[in-house]
């Protein structure tokens, strides 16, 4: 276990690093959540009940799809550019390898995270300090096992990267909208309720809203807590599968 966490911390410093020399990144990547922050969550006043409390749990979905989701493009190009091969003659572990990759990912998230929040406290977002705690480690939870599922993309789409660019990008946007983020699926048509059913981020993202709202005994909470606890499972068992056979 020493062994493990050591090298796990040696993946996280070799991945945070990059991330740390350069924070105009990270300012940039904010960049759709922050705009979609100041002038959409606006003109949704009313229309939802308290609209910050309904809108800022779904940006910080959003970010949760869209950065760990693309979490596996480093890994990819360390793949097509022979850089990882390196690595894997080192001793270090290779579930310390995903996991390292993994937390560089959660760490980002949850600074971004904290910002968005702050940022939406003079807008009219109310605080309730349990909720949003425990709402951000379900993020931090879901983002463990979708950027495992990135890094598992990269490695079966190494040489060419043209599955993983096909397939995050088609994803990405079904599970944003049939999830209800940006607007409410209630007064979708019914054959889309259906679908947003049968999407497990829909799950996360009405346990997001009942935690921010200071609801922690929601039953939603319940569901989406399932719901996160089963896809970090399925991604460190296939991410951790994928890094020690298919690298």
């Amino acid at each position: 276990m020493t062994t493990f966490l050591r090298d796990t911390a040696t993946v996280f410093s070799r991945e945070f690093k990059p991330a740390v020399r350069e924070p105009a990144g990270l300012l940039f990547e904010m960049g759709q959540p922050l705009l979609f922050l100041f002038l959409f969550g606006s003109q949704l006043d009313g229309a939802v009940g308290s609209s910050w409390q309904w809108f800022v749990p779904g940006i910080l979905v959003m970010m949760c799809l869209t950065g760990p989701l693309s979490a596996g493009y480093t890994l990819l190009v360390e793949l097509i550019g022979g850089s990882m091969e390196r690595m894997l003659v080192t001793p270090l572990s290779r579930t310390a390898m995903l996991v390292g990759r993994a937390m560089k990912a959660v760490v980002v998230l949850l600074a971004q995270a904290v910002l968005i929040v702050l940022l939406a406290l003079p807008l009219g977002f109310v605080l309730h300090p349990a909720g949003v705690l425990a709402g951000l480690a379900q993020l931090l939870v879901f983002s463990v096992g979708l950027g495992s599922l990135s890094f598992v993309l990269a490695i079966k789409s190494a040489p060419s990267g043209t599955l993983f660019y096909v397939v995050s990008q088609s994803v990405l946007f079904p599970l944003l909208l049939l999830s209800g983020v940006l607007l409410p699926m209630e007064t979708a048509p019914g054959w889309l309720r259906v679908l947003g059913h049968l999407n497990p981020v829909t799950y996360l993202v009405d346990a997001q809203r009942a935690l921010f709202s200071g609801n922690l005994a929601d039953p939603s909470v319940l569901y989406g807590t399932a719901a996160t606890c089963a896809i970090a499972a399925i991604g460190l068992y296939l991410g951790n599968r994928a890094m020690r056979k298919g690298v």
